[in-house]
């Protein structure tokens, strides 16, 4: 009778499993079809192509799309109980490394070109050009290499050999990436450096820009997108900045929770700490921006909008 009693419980966690993993991965697969076509509208237009601010633009959204999929593929082969091995799995923690570094700084160089275009508006064509914007954003993909070269070195100075076998007997995570001291100690500092030195950047950029629109000699309405834009990315930060927060949270509630209920909170914190901040933010730059809105709804919809409005105006 306790048998099958524990067997019914099992079923039925099982089954509730199935169905968080269906409902939270479909949101995510809906959050990149919409960074998908954002990416396609950037690249359809010369314009776009060769402004620094949207170049800037599908640089983030490059990042965050390859950092969205393969936080999926590892939600799937968690909930679907695959256990990678140790050389697999590190390989892509190191990519969300890779792709998660490129966030918070080319936050930072876009609200430093808003800054340059509202402060020096007259020398912003001399200065925040595509030479420029091409070195900046190699340099912010060089630094995330190193960053991930510096993470193999400590991970290769775990003693895998000493393991019975290299397959994982749990669900491939970052902590695989902390496993001594020193690894952990230098993810702690990297991500203080890293949002702290963004943080100031784009404080700064919003502080100077908020000062430049009270001049009588600014174009307030320009200024003024400015200053909201520089906000944008202060909040995509904080939100960006959340699964650091939440980390060492999620590590004591699974020590007092119950497993299903540990499940549960993780399943919904998984969509709206990792997915939204990375899946709404370039909707809501897509739709707030007056040359790409038209675009992008044209080819959200499937062009369906281009040709009611033909057939208004014929």
């Amino acid at each position: 009778m306790v048998s099958n009693s524990s067997v019914a419980v099992q079923r039925q966690s099982e089954l509730e499993r199935l169905v968080l993993s269906v409902f939270t991965s479909v949101p995510c697969v809906v959050l990149l079809s919409f960074n998908v076509i954002i990416l396609f509208t950037l690249r359809s237009r010369q314009v776009f192509r060769e402004t620094s601010r949207y170049v800037l633009l599908t640089n983030l959204l490059v990042a965050d799309t390859l950092y969205l999929l393969v936080s999926l593929v590892l939600y799937i082969l968690a909930n679907c109980r695959v256990f990678l091995t140790y050389p697999v799995c590190g390989t892509l923690i190191l990519y969300t490394f890779l792709t998660e570094s490129i966030f918070p700084l080319t936050l930072a160089e876009m609200s430093v070109e808003r800054y340059v275009a509202v402060c020096f508006p007259l020398r912003h064509s001399s200065i925040v050009t595509m030479r420029s914007t091409a070195a900046a954003i190699a340099l912010v993909w060089a630094f995330s290499f190193v960053n991930v070269l510096i993470r193999v070195v400590l991970m290769c100075q775990f003693p895998f050999e000493e393991l019975d076998s290299l397959e994982m007997n749990a669900n491939c995570n970052r902590f695989v990436a902390l496993l001594t001291p020193v690894a952990a100690e230098y993810d702690r500092v990297y991500n203080i450096f890293v949002f702290s030195v963004s943080g100031l950047i784009i404080m700064f950029s919003f502080i100077a820009v908020m000062i430049t629109a009270r001049s009588t000699s600014t174009d307030r309405n320009s200024a003024r997108k400015a200053r909201s834009t520089v906000l944008l990315h202060m909040i995509q930060l904080g939100l960006g900045l959340s699964p650091r927060i939440s980390l060492p949270v999620s590590v004591v509630l699974f020590q007092v929770m119950s497993w299903i209920n540990y499940v549960r909170l993780m399943n919904v914190t998984y969509v709206l700490i990792m997915l939204l901040p990375r899946g709404l933010s370039p909707l809501i730059y897509g739709l707030r921006d007056q040359a790409i809105r038209p675009i992008l709804l044209s080819n959200l919809c499937c062009g369906l909008t281009l040709s009611v409005k033909n057939q208004i105006s014929s």
